[in-house]
């Protein structure tokens, strides 16, 4: 029993250090040292990300304030966040997360994972060029979105260049504090929620 365990174990661990790997582009980099995607340095590939977060809020009716949140870099990859400031009801969060799932495969993303959790449901998709995109409601219903680069070349990054559509806060980002007559409602709502 002890060695079935191990084994288990074992490959779980190796499992995950390869999605790791892979993720990193350590295992999908080109011969000569450069990154997965040919070309693409991490400023462009800041840029992209922050192009598919701007059409997936683009495809969100009625309208969500966001905010940026950070940018992170890894040894070849680069992750921006969002947080969104408009509260998102416990009974909208399907819906919410059905139009951003149908924006996605419209766009050729794969869908990876949906966590239907009734606290933090969740959509993981992975776009044809290689980019990780997610959408997960944290603590106190708030909305996040990631986008994570596949490997590319190194350099440095700025700032997103477009302002947030909402308010700007000093210090530390609130919970949701926006409220919609649609997306806060605490009503069902009818129309497009994940599959599972």
């Amino acid at each position: 029993m002890r060695r079935i365990t191990r084994t288990i174990r074992l490959t779980c661990a190796l499992a995950v250090a390869g999605a790791l790997l892979a993720g990193c582009g350590l295992l999908g980099g080109t011969k000569d040292g450069r990154g997965a995607v040919a070309g693409m340095d991490m400023q462009g590939a800041a840029e992209r990300a922050d192009a598919m977060f701007y059409e997936t809020v683009g495809a969100i009716k009625p309208e969500i304030e966001w905010v940026h949140y950070t940018t992170t870099t890894g040894s070849c990859d680069v992750t921006r966040y969002w947080n969104v400031m408009t509260v998102v009801s416990p009974q909208r969060r399907g819906n919410f997360l059905g139009v951003v799932e149908n924006s996605w495969k419209a766009r050729g993303y794969r869908i990876k994972t949906v966590n239907p959790d009734k606290d933090m449901p969740e959509i993981i998709a992975t776009s044809p060029d290689g980019f990780g995109i997610s959408v997960l409601f944290g603590h106190e219903g708030q909305a996040f979105f990631e986008v994570t680069s596949p490997c590319v070349d190194e350099s440095k990054v700025a700032a997103p260049t477009k302002v947030a559509n909402g308010r700007t806060y000093e210090g530390d980002i609130p919970t949701p504090n926006v409220r919609s007559d649609f997306w806060s409602a605490e009503t069902p709502a009818p129309g497009p929620t994940p599959s599972s």
